[in-house]
């Protein structure tokens, strides 16, 4: 009988010691020797300067894009759909570009050689490589050249421009529609002067465009060797800038002057965008407008990593977790340019607790950046490892453990 009350008191006691360690273990997030340390919630860096005045631009529409942020650092109407004259041509060598068939042979057909001027000259039945034609169609801005690749590579010109259109989508050109390949009139061809400076930020990274662009002259046959041809760049961009990399001129009788232009300066890339710029005799205003768009972005800005407080730092409490907190891992934002007179605002959401189980992989917050009130990048947050949700045989072990530690000190 002794034995047995024994027994009860010990099982009673441990019980006890069981739940208070228990509680310890489970129950509270308060550790001493570990305080969870999160941002705060909103960090706010105001403007030291103000904004300059805008410029005097001919253009009616006008964009000066961060090329590797995307970010717009000068607009004017820059969202307005208009059309873009043959600044189209820019999609139509990409597509070729990247279609890896520039020693396919190019039959012209009837439609082709009818385009009107600019044209090369083509006649139905007349036979170029399209590595060619691709000089044609960028150094001189032949439309007779653009309608041949687009039926070669789309059957059609309106299956080309639906391949136009799904690159366009691809990119982010929410606001662009493409009918024709190589930018004459036409109802429902158009785009806005943000959508061209991202088309522009994605051409210039590849270098077979670059190259192509920055090339003075070219001369050719077509694949008889009877027929010659002359072709010179007509980007007065390159000479007239320095740091300029080029990129298309347009003209109609809609769009007026049109220019999306790219140039690099001390490791930033700008590109831009003017359309209509000026209608006849006014050709040179597309020059002037891009270099002022181009100055200011020069001038004002600069390469800017977003802060970021240290989150690997910051650990999270994990209820019934195999382990009691987490650290976190962030995607690190993307640099961008940014002047003396924007304001920066970064928003922390970021719970106080997790609940087990975790998974590394799953996003659990977020840092939101504003830039002038404008949410400029959204990144997430993730947990640095995965967390499994404890179970009874591991509550048992951690609370012995800690058990057995007390008895020891004791």
């Amino acid at each position: 009988m002794k034995q047995k009350k024994c027994f009860a008191i010990l099982l009673l006691c441990a019980l006890t010691a069981f739940h208070i360690l228990w509680d310890r273990q489970f129950s509270s997030t308060d550790s001493s020797d570990f305080v969870p340390v999160l941002p705060e919630p909103v960090i706010q860096i105001n403007a030291m300067e103000q904004t300059p005045n805008p410029l005097i631009l001919h253009a009616s529409y006008a964009c000066l894009m961060d090329a590797g942020s995307h970010r717009i650092l000068y607009s004017k109407n820059t969202d307005k759909k208009v059309p873009m004259a043959s600044t189209t041509k820019i999609m139509t060598a990409l597509l070729a570009l990247e279609s890896n068939k520039l020693n396919d042979v190019v039959i012209a057909s009837k439609k082709a050689a009818g385009m009107p001027k600019v044209h090369l000259g083509m006649q139905p039945g007349r036979q170029y490589y399209m590595k060619d034609l691709l000089y044609s169609l960028m150094l001189e801005s032949h439309n007779d050249t653009a309608v041949a690749i687009a039926e070669h590579l789309g059957g059609s010109v309106s299956g080309f421009a639906a391949k136009m259109n799904q690159k366009a989508k691809l990119l982010g050109m929410s606001s662009t529609h493409f009918i024709t390949p190589n930018g004459l009139d036409a109802n429902g061809h158009y785009s806005t002067a943000s959508d061209m400076c991202k088309l522009a930020s994605y051409a210039i990274k590849n270098k077979d465009f670059l190259s192509l662009v920055q090339t003075k002259s070219h001369s050719f046959s077509d694949c008889s060797g009877k027929y010659h041809y002359s072709l010179t760049n007509h980007d007065a961009f390159l000479s007239y800038y320095e740091g300029a990399l080029g990129i298309k001129t347009g003209f109609t009788g809609k769009a007026g002057y049109c220019f999306v232009g790219a140039a690099k300066k001390n490791g930033i890339t700008l590109t831009s965008c003017v359309l209509a710029s000026g209608w006849p005799p006014n050709k040179s205003f597309k020059w002037s407008d891009t270099k002022s768009l181009m100055d200011y972005g020069f001038f004002y800005f600069q390469k800017t990593p977003l802060p970021v407080q240290n989150l690997a730092l910051a650990k999270i409490p994990v209820k019934d977790g195999k382990k009691k907190f987490v650290s976190l891992k962030p995607i690190i934002p993307k640099e961008t340019l940014t002047a003396s007179f924007d304001s920066l605002k970064i928003v922390y959401r970021i719970p106080t607790a997790l609940c087990a189980p975790i998974r590394k992989n799953t996003p659990i917050g977020s840092i939101s950046f504003y830039i002038n009130n404008k949410l400029f990048q959204k990144t997430e947050v993730f947990p640095s490892e995965s967390i499994e949700k404890s179970c009874f045989s591991d509550t048992i072990e951690q609370v012995l453990n800690q058990w057995m530690d007390i008895f020891c000190l004791s």
